[in-house]
């Protein structure tokens, strides 16, 4: 029976590689000349999303894919398969506001979660806010919010069609009613209150028609909001007119004294300068200068500030910085730096807690305010924690652990006592101890040992054949840690291998690790991802014939540079929502934000490099490219899906091979926040009968047992 489903599958593909027909995509005379070197751009029509030629050329293209997909004999029992494995409860961590906790659940399948409170840990659940009532088909999301400092007010955010602009309102939490409050043009902002009376928060200038979802994001402001009055009338607290292109976010300390301002050039590199609000204090002072460090304050103690800091520590320390001298000759040294990685300091219940990363693996400690050791946070195993969080007075906090075959569970810590009880476990249908997750350690190929976790079903036979998937982003100092995936779960189930692979460009190993996968580095994370494929290669977990890869946004750009340096290596690829023109990917939205990251084409030596990676640029007629699913959105305001309409074209037009090449342009959706559930099981799907198709997969059927939490014992790792 399974080998008749092989040959259906295999036949499929035959007959729907045989019968594919792109649309034909209209070429011009477009050529930019870079310092001596002439770049042709043929589809920079494409850039144009409100152009009739665009959207027709976007509904062609879909109706080529959806074609494609229908005829995937198994896709229907995917989808159903992966309605029953996302058809669980998830809860998030209560917080204390006032006299109530609040916190977020999902039945299940309901397209956005919906806020509850409760009084007291045992008191009845009443719905707070349903973001699934703000519109029909779950498309808005709730983006930024916070609440008043006694918790009577709340603002928040909504988003529309995953979009980055948000539109704030403001509630009175007492009786959940709405005020006349409206704030307009947010965007990468949060919400600071100073007492009940109002809040700091960030804007945009409202950008000219057309412009909305890929007019550059510049001049952003920081403005403070009283109560009851309309935006119009909001006070202009810091703008930066010579530096349009900076980010300005502010927010007030726990006790309301000090008014911390961070401004930024881009997504590395940072400066903090605080205002005195206790003593009237009329400008700012700088209390860290820019741009060449990543501080973050942490909280105040009386008239000094902690902040975490990566100035002459890799690996990050604490430090405290007195306003009146900020030199760093001043400085004290609360945490010192570690062999391991510090992520961020929390606070809670007068304590700090410090959570850092071995090997990509959270590790927690509890410390004083002068930085004595209280004690380690037991945690389950190897895994992701967080929420480490409560106000001074609170004798307890929650917090989350996952890992891959662990669902996110509920920690109760009480914080005098440092004992943890389990609070909330979620009740997934699979059982976690039918699998197996490793911590492998590759040498990438400038002789750099790399991480790479690996999840699959016990009892995996390295006979070289197993289907695999790699998955890695690589860039932009973020982290890659141990989590909880239904989607990836399917993936597993069915026999496949997930390996995730910790790139440089992350913070995993503090922001050594990070510089040596940015900007004339980035050639790095691309070698650590061929590498980590060559490994399991090597290693006889698969072979090229049964292994695909994906990734989004910078992860795409990864999918993109890798299947091109590299067609031979994958069978299918998946490059999500990914910035795939390094030369003019800052021309759009926030994207002159990553050229701290990526460069900037406009300068001589970086435009070198970035032309020598650049996805759109790599491609070449006559090679067999990989299968390929592009996948972007019609409201992605972060990547503009310019990148990947331009991408496909250009790959549709290269590949001289059979493979298909295909784009998936979702509607009402942007670069993934906020989608609703719905959209994202259309998208699972799709992406999984996709890839298990071309990797010759055929549907297995499963049988879905109680879960129950992973036992310490069932993560292991591996030298």
């Amino acid at each position: 029976m399974k080998k008749t489903g092989l040959l259906l599958s295999l036949f499929f593909l035959q007959q729907a590689n045989a019968q594919l027909q792109y649309p034909a995509t209209r070429k011009v005379d477009t050529v930019d000349n870079y310092f001596g070197t002439s770049v042709a751009d043929p589809y920079r029509w494409l850039e144009d999303d409100n152009s009739d030629e665009t959207k027709a050329w976007v509904k062609a293209q879909n109706t080529v894919t959806q074609d494609y997909l229908s005829q995937i004999p198994y896709r229907d029992k995917v989808r159903k398969r992966l309605q029953e494995l996302w058809n669980y409860t998830r809860y998030s961590a209560p917080f204390r506001e006032g006299e109530w906790y609040y916190f977020t659940k999902n039945d299940g399948l309901q397209n956005q979660s919906v806020w509850y409170r409760q009084k007291g840990l045992n008191g009845q659940a009443e719905v707070f806010l349903d973001p699934n009532k703000l519109s029909e088909d779950g498309t808005v999301s709730l983006g930024s919010l916070a609440f008043s400092k006694k918790g009577k007010l709340f603002v928040y955010a909504i988003q529309r069609a995953g979009s980055d602009w948000q539109e704030a309102f403001v509630m009175d939490t007492r009786t959940k009613e709405k005020l006349t409050d409206n704030l307009n043009w947010l965007k990468f902002t949060g919400f600071s209150w100073k007492g009940e009376e109002g809040f700091y928060y960030s804007r945009y200038p409202e950008p000219q028609a057309g412009d909305k979802m890929k007019g550059r994001n510049v001049n952003q402001k920081l403005y403070y909001h009283k109560i009851g009055t309309p935006q119009s009338a909001d006070v202009l607290v810091y703008e930066d007119t010579e530096h349009p292109q900076r980010f300005a976010n502010g927010f007030v300390t726990e006790d309301e004294r000090f008014l911390c301002l961070y401004t930024s050039e881009g997504t590395s590199g940072r400066e903090i300068k605080v205002k005195d609000l206790k003593n009237g204090q009329s400008g700012f002072t700088t209390l860290i200068k820019g741009f060449t460090t990543e501080p973050s304050v942490v909280d105040n103690v009386g008239d000094k500030l902690l902040v975490q800091t990566n100035d002459g520590a890799s690996n990050y320390k604490l430090v405290l910085v007195d306003p009146k001298n900020p030199a760093k000759e001043a400085w004290k040294e609360i945490i010192s730096e570690k062999e391991n990685v510090l992520q961020d300091v929390n606070t809670g219940g007068g304590f700090l807690f410090a959570s850092y990363l071995n090997d990509a693996s959270t590790k927690v400690y509890q410390y004083t305010y002068d930085g004595k050791l209280v004690r380690e946070i037991s945690l389950p195993g190897i895994g992701s924690a967080g929420g480490f969080s409560a106000k001074k007075e609170d004798k307890e906090l929650f917090y989350s652990f996952t890992s891959y075959n662990y669902p996110p569970s509920i920690f109760r810590f009480s914080i005098p006592a440092g004992s943890t009880t389990l609070y909330r476990k979620a009740e997934v249908k699979f059982k976690p101890e039918d699998y197996e997750v490793k911590q492998v350690f590759f040498t990438s190929k400038d002789g750099t040992k790399v991480p790479m976790f690996l999840t699959y079903k016990k009892g995996l036979v390295l006979n070289g054949q197993n289907p695999t998937l790699v998955y890695g982003y690589g860039g932009f100092n973020a982290n890659e840690t141990p989590y909880f995936s239904v989607s990836n779960l399917f993936f597993v189930e069915q026999g496949g291998i997930y390996a995730d692979v910790v790139l440089r460009g992350g913070s995993e190993y503090g922001e050594n690790w990070h510089k040596a996968g940015m900007l004339q580095n980035k050639q790095n994370v691309f070698d650590d991802f061929i590498g980590a494929a060559e490994w399991l290669v090597k290693n006889n977990y698969t072979n090229p014939g049964k292994l695909a890869a994906t990734g989004g946004s910078n992860g795409g750009l990864l999918i993109g540079a890798a299947m091109t340096q590299r067609p031979d290596l994958f069978k299918a690829v998946v490059p999500q929502v990914g910035v795939m023109d390094m030369l003019r990917f800052h021309k759009f939205t926030i994207g002159y934000a990553w050229a701290q990251e990526y460069g900037n084409s406009e300068k001589p030596e970086q435009f070198q490099y970035l032309y020598k990676y650049s996805p759109l640029h790599n491609l070449k007629k006559g090679v067999t490219y990989p299968a390929t699913l592009v996948t972007t959105a019609d409201h992605d305001d972060r990547v503009v899906p310019a990148h990947s309409f331009k991408y496909a074209a250009s790959l549709q037009e290269a590949n001289a091979g059979a493979n298909p090449t295909l784009i998936r342009i979702e509607t009402n959706a942007g670069h993934g926040g906020g989608m609703p559930t719905s959209k994202r099981i259309d998208l699972t799907t799709d992406i999984w009968s996709f890839v298990m198709s071309n990797l010759g997969m055929n549907f297995r059927e499963t049988f879905p047992g109680n879960g129950k939490p992973a036992a310490k014992g069932d993560v292991k790792k591996v030298l």
